[in-house]
């Protein structure tokens, strides 16, 4: 070869390494917000199952007689049925793929529905509320953690955000719903559950479409279906990239992984954040404000017409914050809305505790429930799911995902529980002042734990989060 042809070679190699350096990853960005949005109606089952009890619960006190305790056993036994939910959803999601557990999710949702609307006893409606808590459970874990495996870094926690769109909207037309149901006798709660069939069975033929997560396809070992996934995400350079990236990652990891597993020395700290994330955003109290905005307005005097219309404000703050959020979360970051969203509303509990305490008048208590719930809906609403949906390595993402939203449901079985029995002892202004203090420590947890995770891939994170 001579010193031209050489040089010639030289040339041809630097001008493809030219190429192919400015060749960029390009996605399909309608296709993933397609179904990124019909995984994300499983929130809507949440949301609906969420916010139906706030409208139900004035006439499920006089259907079933309830006192403080079986109103709260009632409200939070839709929790007991999220945890096992979310513990049948790590095994199918990690044996059986994402796609069947969605579809499961929502068979159970549509029995459960029914099952309320039509049950006459106490011990019944509680046993289908448990039952539609392990489909709202599933669907929990599972739409986040899927959107979070077909999205792009750049767009991770936008799309993941889109779950928790859905289950404002969820709130928000279901509120509306019970209000105008609320004028139909008193079984009206009985259609108020009932038409949880409709969005059940909307999800349900919206899943049949859906692809398997590429991610899964990969740690199974069904290389040819991956392949035709991320074809259908992204160009060939994103699909060689992602394709070297997911498969270095799992290490192994095609092996069934144990429940012993998520708890190992190396994953064991991004567990820990995982874990109090979860706690926290349900210990921080906002829930109460949803699930029993009729007894915060009736001690303040308001009638059943302003209470239900206070469900429907704050379904309406709660939407448009959330589109907010979903701004902001891959542009402001993780991180920043966190430590925002838990500083404020300690200030704004302390706030709202005193004006029930002075007994002030309920539009001036309704103005702080809605900063709260704004301020909630910017920050810890969506940025936990968001950051649960990331921590964890691929390889066992499904059950680590599982053991923190089994976290985050046990602690909302708490906090709903305890509520009545709280403001009947405490007044209604009580809590609000634990809330407060339980706000501040997880201002100061967030700011010494919590590491930003906006912009980088799952396998990146993967590599910088071992040892979070």
């Amino acid at each position: 070869m001579t010193s031209f042809e050489h040089q010639l070679d030289i040339e041809s190699a630097n001008q493809i390494k030219r190429i192919m350096d400015n060749q960029k990853v390009a996605y399909n960005n309608a296709y993933i917000l397609g179904i990124s949005f019909i995984s994300a109606l499983g929130g809507y089952l949440f949301g609906f199952d969420f916010a139906v009890i706030s409208g139900a619960l004035p006439f499920l006190r006089t259907e079933f007689a309830l006192n403080a305790y079986w109103e709260g056993f009632l409200t939070g036994s839709l929790a007991l049925g999220c945890i096992v939910g979310c513990l049948i959803a790590g095994n199918i999601a990690d044996s059986k793929g994402r796609k069947p557990g969605l579809m499961l999710a929502a068979l159970i949702f549509a029995a459960s529905s029914i099952g309320m609307a039509l049950a006459h006893h106490l011990t019944v409606f509680i046993l289908m509320r448990f039952a539609a808590g392990v489909g709202v459970g599933m669907a929990s874990m599972l739409s986040p953690m899927y959107i979070a495996e077909v999205s792009p870094p750049e767009k991770r926690g936008r799309n993941v955000a889109i779950n928790q769109l859905t289950v404002v909207i969820g709130i928000l037309v279901t509120n509306l719903i019970n209000y105008k149901l609320a004028d139909y006798g008193v079984n009206a709660w009985r259609w108020m559950f009932g038409l949880g069939t409709v969005p059940a069975a909307l999800f349900l033929l919206g899943v049949l479409w859906l692809p398997e997560s590429p991610r899964w396809l990969i740690k199974s070992g069904r290389i040819d279906q991956a392949k035709k996934v991320l074809n259908k995400i992204g160009n060939s350079y994103f699909v060689a990239q992602t394709f070297a990236k997911i498969s270095t990652s799992m290490d192994g990891g095609e092996e069934k992984q144990s429940y012993r597993a998520v708890f190992a020395k190396a994953i064991r700290p991004a567990v820990v954040v995982g874990i109090t994330l979860a706690v926290f955003q349900q210990l921080c109290g906002i829930n109460v404000v949803f699930n029993y905005t009729s007894t915060i307005f009736e001690a303040v005097g308001a009638n059943l017409d302003r209470q239900l219309f206070e469900t429907v404000a704050i379904g309406i703050v709660n939407l448009v914050f959330t589109i907010i959020a979903m701004w902001q979360v891959d542009k402001l970051g993780r991180r920043p809305l966190m430590l925002i969203g838990s500083l404020g509303l300690s200030v704004l509990y302390i706030i709202l505790a005193f004006l029930l305490q002075s007994n002030a008048q309920a539009n001036l208590i309704s103005v702080f429930v809605l900063l709260a719930i704004a301020t909630y809906a910017t920050s810890l609403a969506p940025v936990t799911w968001v950051l649960i949906s990331e921590i964890f390595p691929n390889s066992i993402r499904g059950k680590a995902s599982s053991v923190a939203i089994v976290a985050l449901w046990s602690a909302y079985f708490v906090l709903v529980f305890t509520f009545p029995i709280l403001a009947k002892w405490l007044g209604a202004f009580g809590p609000f002042y634990l809330y407060a203090v339980i706000c501040l420590a997880g201002f100061f947890f967030v700011k010494r734990k919590v590491r930003e995770t906006k912009g980088q891939t799952l396998e990146e994170l993967e590599t910088s989060l071992i040892g979070h």
